[in-house]
C-alpha cells in the first residue's frame, strides 16, 4: 500500500512540476538568413537557441494575389528542408510556419491586408489557401501553422480606428447600408470560418494550429475570441511596439509599457490588452505574453529637452539604422548594448548612451544622449534588455499565462558580443519560466 502511495505521489509531482513549466515560443526571422555582415544569421548561430525553445515559428511567407495559395520562392524550399531537418538534433522543438506577420508588402512596400480580407471572405479563396498550406506542411515536415493574419491596423489616434478601418473595408467589399456592427459580425464568422476549416485539416495529420495577434490591431473587431479558442493550440499575444517612430515620429516613449502610464493612450499597454484577453477566454494556458529583442528609437533635437524623461516631444523622425540590422528605428539589443558602453562612432567624440532604469518594475527602460551645441547625435531609446524581458516572463507567469513567446531570435545576441554569452534575452525567459 505505501509502495502504491508513493508511486501516485511522484506522479502528482510530476504532473504538477511538467504544468510549471511555462512555455517558450521562438520566432526566427527567414530574412536573417540572407542579411550580409554582422546581422547575417546562419543555422548554426541558430542552434544554440533551439535549447530553450518550446516552439519555432519560421517566418514569413505570404499569399499570391492571383490564387490566394501560400507564396513561396525558389530558394524558400532549401531554407524550409535545413529548418526542419533541426528536429533531429532537438526533437522537443515543434517546428511552425507562419502567413502574414506583416512582412507581406505590395509593390509599393506597405503591409499587404486586403488580400487577407479578400481570402476570409471568400469559400473558393480559402480552399485554395488551405490546400497550399497542407501540401508545404507535409511536404516539409512542419509540425503546423501559424496565422500571423495581416488585419488592417489601428490608426494612432483610437477614436478614429473604427471610422477608419470600417472606411477601409467598405472600399474593399463596397458595401451599402448594412451596419458597421452586421459587418463586423460578418467578418468575424469568416476568419472563424477559416481557423475551423484549417482545424479540421491539419488535426488529421496531427499538426497545431496557433495565432498570433499582430501589434495595433483591434482584435475586437475581426475576431469572435470565444468561437476560435478551441480549434488554436495557443494563441501569441504581440503586445509590444505600441509606440514607434512609423506611427508618431515627433514623440518618443516607452514602446512596450508593462503597465499603464499617466497621460498616456490607455490602450497603450500590455496590461490593458492581457486584461482582455483573460476576460475574453477562460483558458488562459493558451496565451503566450510577446516579449521582444529589440529597442525602438528616436532621433532627439535641440527642442527635445535634455533629460530624456519620456515622452520626448518635438523628436526628429527615426533613429539612424543600425550597423547590423540597418533599420531605421529600430536597434536590436546587441547593438543598443555596445552603444550602451560605447559611442556609435569610436573614431568621433559623441558619448555613449544614458541608460535609466526602472526601479518600480512596472513600465520600462530606455537610454538616451541628448543633441549637442550643434544639434546633433541626439538619440533616445525605449528597449528590452534581460532583466527587463525576465519581468515580463514572471508577469506572464504570475497570471497563469501558457508562456512567453520571443520577437525574434535574430535580434538577441545570438553570437555573444555584448556580454560573452550567446542569447541573453531569450536565456532571462527561459530561466524566469
Amino acid at each position: 500500500m505505501m509502495l502504491i502511495y508513493l508511486v501516485l505521489l511522484c506522479l502528482l509531482c510530476h504532473n504538477v512540476s511538467r504544468a510549471n513549466v511555462g512555455r517558450l515560443v521562438c520566432y526566427y526571422d527567414a530574412a536573417s538568413y540572407s542579411r550580409q555582415g554582422p546581422a547575417h544569421m546562419s543555422l548554426d548561430d541558430l542552434e544554440p537557441a533551439l535549447n530553450f525553445c518550446n516552439f519555432l515559428v519560421y517566418g514569413y511567407v505570404g499569399i499570391d494575389v492571383d490564387t490566394f495559395k501560400i507564396k513561396t520562392h525558389e530558394e524558400d524550399s532549401q531554407q524550409f528542408t535545413r529548418i526542419t531537418s533541426l528536429r533531429r538534433k532537438y526533437p522537443h522543438v515543434r517546428f511552425l510556419l507562419s502567413v502574414g506577420g506583416d512582412q507581406d508588402l505590395n509593390e509599393e512596400g506597405k503591409v499587404e491586408t486586403a488580400n487577407y480580407m479578400s481570402l476570409i471572405a471568400d469559400p473558393e479563396k480559402r480552399n485554395s489557401f488551405r490546400a497550399s498550406a497542407n501540401i508545404l506542411l507535409n511536404s516539409y515536415g512542419f509540425d503546423g501553422l501559424d496565422l500571423a493574419w495581416q488585419f488592417p491596423k489601428m490608426s494612432e489616434k483610437k477614436e478614429n480606428v473604427f471610422k477608419q478601418a470600417w472606411l477601409t473595408i467598405k472600399s474593399w467589399f463596397r458595401f451599402s447600408s448594412q451596419s458597421l456592427e452586421l459587418q463586423i459580425a460578418e467578418i468575424q464568422q469568416q476568419f472563424g470560418q477559416l481557423v475551423r476549416e484549417l482545424r479540421i485539416d491539419l488535426q488529421q495529420s496531427g499538426k497545431l494550429l496557433t495565432f498570433s495577434v499582430l501589434p495595433h490591431v483591434d482584435v475586437e473587431m475581426f475576431v469572435d475570441v470565444s468561437s476560435v479558442m478551441g480549434y488554436l493550440d495557443f494563441v501569441n499575444l504581440n503586445t509590444y511596439d505600441f509606440q514607434t517612430p512609423e506611427y508618431n515620429p515627433k514623440e518618443a516613449d516607452i514602446p512596450s509599457s508593462l503597465n499603464h502610464m499617466y497621460d498616456r493612450n490607455p490602450t497603450h499597454n500590455i496590461k490593458h490588452h492581457v486584461d482582455w484577453w483573460l476576460n475574453a477566454t477562460s483558458n488562459h494556458q493558451q496565451l503566450n505574453l510577446g516579449v521582444v529583442a529589440y529597442g525602438r528609437t528616436w532621433i532627439m533635437s535641440q527642442k527635445s529637452g535634455i533629460t530624456g524623461y519620456p515622452p520626448i516631444y518635438k523628436t526628429d523622425g527615426p533613429g539612424p539604422a543600425g550597423n547590423a540590422t540597418r533599420l531605421a528605428g529600430l536597434l536590436s539589443w546587441p547593438e543598443i548594448c555596445q552603444q550602451l558602453q560605447h559611442p556609435q562612432q569610436p573614431d568621433q567624440d559623441t558619448p555613449h548612451l544614458r541608460k535609466v532604469g526602472d526601479p518600480t518594475k512596472r513600465f520600462g527602460v530606455y537610454a538616451y544622449r541628448s543633441a549637442d551645441e550643434n544639434g546633433a547625435n541626439g538619440l533616445w531609446v525605449g528597449y528590452e534588455d534581460p532583466t527587463t524581458a525576465a519581468i515580463k516572463a514572471g508577469y506572464a507567469q504570475a497570471l497563469g499565462l501558457g508562456g512567453v513567446a520571443l520577437h525574434d531570435l535574430s535580434l538577441d545576441d545570438f553570437r555573444g558580443q555584448c556580454a560573452g554569452e550567446k542569447y541573453p534575452i531569450l536565456r532571462s525567459i527561459k530561466y524566469k519560466l
